[in-house]
């Protein structure tokens, strides 16, 4: 018989936070990943230049995020229940 422990997850509380953490993170990860490589190409001080454009680019991002939910809120109509 294999024993399967089920994993904790957080309250549903800590979504809106970490719903646009996640995002952020994720987003900026990839994105200064494809800039860093289109201007420099392979080069060996690449993940140092990149972890340093990546950590910029999230400081830049996570604050920006609820200004995006109101631009969104402004262009969409609320959802009905």
């Amino acid at each position: 018989m294999i024993m399967t422990r089920k994993r904790r997850k957080l309250p549903a509380r800590y979504a809106a936070i970490l719903s646009p953490l996640v995002l952020s993170l994720l987003m900026t990860f990839i994105v200064s990943l494809i800039s860093t490589l289109k201007s420099l190409g392979f080069h060996p001080a690449l993940p140092a230049i990149w972890l340093a454009a990546w950590g910029l680019s999230w400081l830049v991002a996570f604050p920006t995020l609820p200004m995006v939910r109101r631009i969104v809120g402004w262009l969409c109509e609320p959802a009905t229940r």
